[in-house]
Formats: structure tokens, sequence, C-alpha cells
């Protein structure tokens, strides 16, 4: 039996839907290169225009070191909070009485990238350096070493699915008429070694660097953190969505560091 042809308001809403989904991504583009940028200390400018106009350990306003450090841990508080309570089970049951099921991962998305936007733009940086690695060849491969761990969290998106991840592909699926897209437990490449590349990558960016100040110090710890933090409420729903699969992965394939124990 076919399904009845949808109406003019309907086939809007989906054709909206689309659209933020894909704005959503081209402005989580715009920030995750911007991460890039202010993580690895580097400014950008077209003539007097700063398009990074504060990394981790530039730029900013001068104030004491005591309220620089509890106003960055504040936004590295929020920015965690947001991370951790709308990518749970229950907070998703919840948040899609209100926000359509399609657009509920680009709502996330958006969410996240304002989050760190707003990390970043507020950042105040703290300068007091605690190793610097003046050699340019150590310098170099230090820096090469960082941001291959970017590499590292943008391949492991696609491995399992890039654009679901960030929203793409369900609002892509809605405006097709087609039902949500089921997940399958699949390990490919990276996650054969660890079972998150994807913080891996992570923690290898912000602490693999030349140069290591009291602020991105603080920043590194409360990251790791996070992510420690992230990974022991993520397997939980991993187990909850895949169980037997998920335990005998986690048995077999360490968490963090390739060749250790799943603990780790």
């Amino acid at each position: 039996m076919r399904r009845p042809a949808p109406g003019a308001a309907a086939i809007a809403a989906r054709i909206a839907a689309v659209g933020y989904g894909a704005t959503v991504y081209v402005l989580f583009l715009l920030v995750f290169s911007w991460a890039i940028a202010f993580v690895e200390d580097i400014r950008i400018s077209i003539g007097d225009a700063d398009l990074v106009p504060r990394t981790i350990d530039r730029g900013g306003p001068t104030v004491p070191a005591a309220i620089a450090l509890l106003v960055n841990v504040v936004l590295l508080t929020l920015f965690a909070a947001q991370h951790s309570v709308m990518a749970r089970a229950g907070f998703k049951r919840w948040w899609t009485r209100i926000v359509p099921v399609a657009v509920e991962r680009s709502t996330y998305v958006l969410a996240a990238s304002l989050c760190l936007a707003a990390l970043m733009w507020w950042w105040c940086p703290v300068t007091t350096e605690l190793w610097d690695v003046s050699g340019k060849l150590l310098s170099g491969v230090l820096v090469a070493v960082s941001l291959a761990g970017w590499l590292l969290v943008l391949t492991s998106t696609f491995l399992i699915d890039h654009f679901d991840l960030f929203g793409l592909r369900q609002v892509i699926a809605d405006a097709r008429g087609r039902p949500a897209p089921t997940y399958r437990f699949v390990t490919p490449l990276w996650y054969g070694m660890v079972r998150h590349p994807i913080y891996l990558g992570f923690l290898i960016a912000f602490w693999v660097t030349p140069t290591m100040t009291v602020g991105h110090l603080v920043f590194a710890i409360a990251t790791t953190g996070f992510v420690l933090l992230g990974i022991q409420l993520e397997e939980r729903d991993l187990v909850r969505a895949f169980g037997a699969d998920y335990l005998a992965y986690r048995k077999r394939v360490p968490m963090l560091l390739p060749g250790l124990r799943h603990r780790v």
C-alpha cells in the first residue's frame, strides 16, 4: 500500500529541515577549523582583520591570572555540561518531544558549536610557560604530531558515519520520506585498535605542543577529565544499545591506548 503524498506544509518543513541541517554543518566546519587554529596558537589575518583574533595563548583581555583561570574553568565546565547532558539517551527522549526527531542531532551540533565558539571567544590566556621547545626540528615534530591528532579525529568520524554524527543524514532521510537511519555496530580501522579514536585524537592535539603555558595546561587537564567522564557515560549507552557485542568489544580492544588492556 502506497503512502499518501505529503502536503505542501510537510514538504516545506522537510526542505527547511535540510536547510537547517546544512547551515549547522557549515557552522560546525567553521568552528572546528577555528578550534584547530585556537589550540595550535595560529593567528590568521587578512589585511587588518584577524580571522582568529584569540588563541589559547594570545589575544583577549589582560586580567589577573586568578580571574583568567576562573573564567576559563567556567567556560570549560559549561562546554562539558552541554556535551554530557545533550548526548544522553534520556535527554534525547525528552528533547524530541520539543524538537522534531529529524533535526535533533543537528540541534545538538548547533549547541555544541556555539558553546565551543563561546569558549574560544571569551578565553583568557594565561601565558606563563611551563616548557618551551625551541629547536626547530623537535618543535616541528611536536606540531606535526598535534595536527595528526586532529586528522585522527576527522578520519574517525568518516569511518563510522561522518554525516550521521553531524545531523545531515537524518534531515536528508526525512526529506526523502524515509525512516530515521538505524545504527550498526562496526569497528573499522582505528576502531579495531582503540575504542575511542576520536577522543584519542583530541587528547593528542591538546597535549602535544612545543610550548605549554599554564592556560594551555588547564585546558588540556579539563578536557582530559571531560573525555574520561564522557567515555564512561557513552559506553553505558553503547552497552544498552548493542549489549553483548559491545561488551565483547570492550574486553578485546583498549579504550584509548593501543596495545593495552581495556582499562586504558
